[in-house]
């Protein structure tokens, strides 16, 4: 397969051009050597005609895509890009846009809905933040009410325990009723290439996001936006301005070139069958630290999340040991700690990590469960709300006051409280258990 992209950079290198361009350190260096600008010759993200265009199409052999574009400001980007081509499609076919979504979506989905001024119908998660296992039969509720029937609906799978939602039955309940179906599989990108039809795009998602950087060995940035074969083909040319209403006119060549090498090693059959093996042994390894007492969560093949408060530890906790050993997590937080391991580990050091959870010793377990979620009252417009004056204030004295942003970073950014809503008591309790002191309130009137 053809890196377009790798051999023009690599070749204007070579040649020691006097660079009377972007960027302003001239190449000199080692990485920056290989940094451009979109110079003469190249071509332009989001108007590709040339080497972009060129190694997009070998990403779309590789994904099975009907049209891949790329993104060197991760999903974040893509998302906003998905939510906009949804707009387009409800507008196109004469509806009021509504779009339906996991109460688990990622700060990003909220703040761009609210920018595009999108209508949001929340579904599932009253109990749980970070899973949202959505079933065909509240879909179908959905769809049975004319006046609120959504547009597209919007599902994140994996959710960031590593949760795989399935996605047939979802699509084929969409696509019965004319709504498109869109998916942030960040964390799943390495699912096209493992065996059973798990990335999203097999089950008939319309649109998706993939984080190449998460899971692919890929730089921090490098993302993919994908419609599947399933898209309404009047979405195709319209991808790339969806990009580039909220995209970046100085994309990273660096992320570029790393996207565009990724397709030679994804097409490498020694990849996709290291991939598959490392899958198998994070496999036989949930299932020895099951029988050692340890709680795996979730069904992702790559990511190894434990719930370890039945083995006396907070996952806050378990993460500092795991440092100690010299092992970094992905993220915790009092009731997980989640993992990311890859192909690039080995099993030497995938052996160490088993080996390490396998001695730790057992303590008495904790009883202590995260408050339980409410169903918050919106009083405001999302739009609105976020587009207010605000004031920041310790969470204690925000009961009863109307959220204007989302009070969470990420990993995992997924929002406590949607901004319009209302802030009740278990939010409080779900502010204070994880360890958020303040939040931002629109201003009232007399303030």
């Amino acid at each position: 397969m053809t890196t377009p992209i790798c051999d023009f950079v690599t070749d204007y290198a070579e040649k020691k051009p006097i660079r009377l361009h972007m960027p302003g350190h001239k190449g000199n260096g080692i990485p920056e050597q290989l940094d451009i600008t979109e110079i003469s010759g190249s071509d332009v993200l989001y108007d590709s005609k040339g080497i972009i265009r060129e190694s997009e199409r070998n990403c779309e052999a590789l994904f099975g895509s009907a049209r891949t574009v790329y993104s060197t400001e991760g999903s974040s980007l893509c998302i906003r890009a998905m939510l906009y081509l949804a707009l387009m499609h409800a507008k196109r076919m004469g509806r009021k846009p509504l779009i339906a979504a996991g109460r688990n979506a990622h700060r990003v989905f909220s703040e761009a809905a609210a920018l595009l001024d999108l209508p949001v119908r929340w579904i599932g998660c009253e109990e749980n933040l970070l899973n949202c296992r959505i079933e065909a039969e509240t879909l179908e509720e959905l769809f049975a009410d004319p006046d609120r029937s959504p547009t597209a609906v919007y599902i994140t799978s994996p959710d960031y325990l590593g949760n795989l939602t399935p996605l047939a039955p979802l699509a084929e309940i969409c696509h019965r009723h004319d709504a498109l179906l869109l998916t942030d599989n960040a964390h799943g990108a390495y699912l096209r290439f493992l065996p059973g039809a798990l990335h999203p795009m097999d089950s008939g998602a319309d649109l998706c996001c993939d984080s190449a950087h998460k899971t692919l060995p890929v730089l921090t940035g490098g993302a993919y936006l994908h419609a599947s074969t399933c898209c309404p083909e009047t979405l195709l040319p319209m991808m790339e301005r969806a990009m580039a209403l909220f995209a970046s006119t100085s994309p990273s060549w660096l992320i570029l070139q790393s996207l565009d090498r990724a397709n030679t090693i994804l097409e490498d059959r020694y990849y996709r069958r290291a991939l598959l093996e490392t899958a198998g042994t994070l496999r036989y390894m949930r299932e020895a630290l099951t029988r050692r007492g340890w709680n795996p969560e979730g069904t992702e093949p790559m990511k190894l999340t434990l719930r370890p408060k039945g083995m006396g530890y907070r996952g806050t906790e378990l993460e500092k040991l795991l440092a100690e050993q010299g092992m970094i997590c992905e993220f915790a937080d009092a009731d997980y700690t989640v993992m990311m391991p890859g192909t690039e580990l080995g099993h030497h050091r995938l052996g160490l990590l088993q080996s390490f959870l396998m001695n730790l010793p057992n303590r008495p377990a904790i009883e202590e469960q995260p408050p339980v979620r409410s169903a918050q009252e919106p009083v405001m417009e999302m739009r609105e709300a976020m587009l207010s004056p605000f004031q920041r204030v310790p969470v204690q004295e925000s009961l009863g006051r109307i959220l204007a942003s989302p009070s969470v970073s990420c990993p995992p950014a997924v929002p406590i409280c949607i901004c319009g809503e209302r802030i009740d008591s278990a939010a409080i309790r779900l502010f204070q258990y994880y360890g958020i002191e303040t939040c931002d309130v629109v201003i009232r009137p007399e303030e």
